[in-house]
């Protein structure tokens, strides 16, 4: 479990975290979203111990990190954004002595084989890390993360130059270790979080904006649903008889394609009108080709969040010179 309770990170007079508060579940997986100097990366060094905050308090494994930093860092996996690696050592003895300084004392080798095996560097085993590719030094750097089987792990942009099999890979493995660890990640790919995470924190300009699921979400910000409607029959006729459905409050048509007529359903906020707009152009005897709800992107979300925030408050200054640069 993770607690994050009013953290705050002041470089002289800048505010880089603002009053900062969540919470992650044991085992949950927690997505930690914000554009360019938002304050993730900042809020990350806090909680494995990196650097003190100005104020608050953080929890990690049932451990203050600022009362209690070497029982919560033996709990705590980190992944920075650049993997701490020693470049002269293979990854094998750099694997070992990092399973050795963090406790491991007995099964060292079988302990390093399978760590190296579950993020496929085992082929690597005997290259010195300065002389890997930037994918496999990633990978090294989420092996030395999970050497000691921590209850919490906290990565920062794991994926960062993997290749598109190496990133299904490694969201795999995150997946896998949901459950038996807690986990905050960090990244610019909201893909990625769709895919991996069950909650969702975004932040930006050093304050939290938003902290739900993403099909939470989802339904917060989009209000009422929309369905896309495709049929095969006269425009005109099928955009009147959908607009005739109750509950619904607008139909737009996209762009024709060919024959085709497309549409954006409109309707109340908890209506479901599929049947009704089904039975509407199939009783007329058209043919309905697809009918699917529309949803909001994680793209759109994060968009509608941070454009929202940014014009009720005004501008922050930039965050202090180690902050990351991330892309929305």
């Amino acid at each position: 479990m993770i607690e994050v309770d009013h953290l705050s990170k002041r470089y002289g007079p800048f505010t880089a975290v603002d009053d900062v508060s969540f919470r992650v579940e044991s085992g949950q997986i927690l997505g930690f979203l914000g554009p360019n100097g938002a304050g993730k990366t900042t809020t990350m060094r806090i909680i494995t111990g990196y650097m003190p905050a100005t104020s608050g308090k953080a929890i990690v494994a049932g451990y203050d990190v600022f009362e209690q930093p070497l029982e919560a860092k033996r709990r705590t996996g980190y992944l920075p954004e650049t993997p701490p690696l020693y470049p002269d050592m293979t990854v094998r003895e750099y694997l070992t002595f990092v399973a050795k300084i963090k406790g491991i004392r007995s099964h060292v080798k079988d302990r390093v084989g399978e760590v190296m095996k579950r993020t496929w560097v085992a082929d690597m085993a005997d290259r010195h890390c300065g002389k890997l590719s930037k994918g496999y030094k990633q990978r090294v750097g989420l092996a030395q993360a999970i050497i000691h089987n921590p209850d919490v792990l906290v990565l920062d942009e794991p994926t960062a130059g993997l290749d598109p099999k190496q990133i299904i890979e490694t969201r795999q493995l995150i997946r896998e270790l949901a459950g038996t660890h807690t986990i905050i990640l960090s990244t610019h790919i909201l893909p990625e979080v769709s895919q991996t995470c069950q909650r969702v924190v975004i932040i930006n300009k050093g304050r939290v904006v938003a902290v739900d699921s993403p099909e939470n979400l989802t339904s917060r910000l989009q209000g009422a649903a929309t369905i896309y409607v495709q049929a095969d029959g006269p425009a005109a006729e099928v955009q009147a008889a959908l607009q005739n459905v109750p509950s619904v409050t607008r139909v737009t048509q996209s762009e024709p394609k060919g024959e085709l007529a497309s549409f954006e359903v409109d309707t109340e906020k908890g209506a479901d009108v599929r049947r009704e707009l089904a039975s509407a152009v199939v009783s007329r005897g058209w043919g309905l080709l697809e009918l699917r709800p529309m949803r909001m992107s994680l793209e759109d979300i994060f968009l509608s969040v941070i454009t929202d925030e940014s014009a009720e408050a005004p501008a922050a200054p930039a965050e202090g010179p180690d902050e990351e640069v991330a892309h929305a």
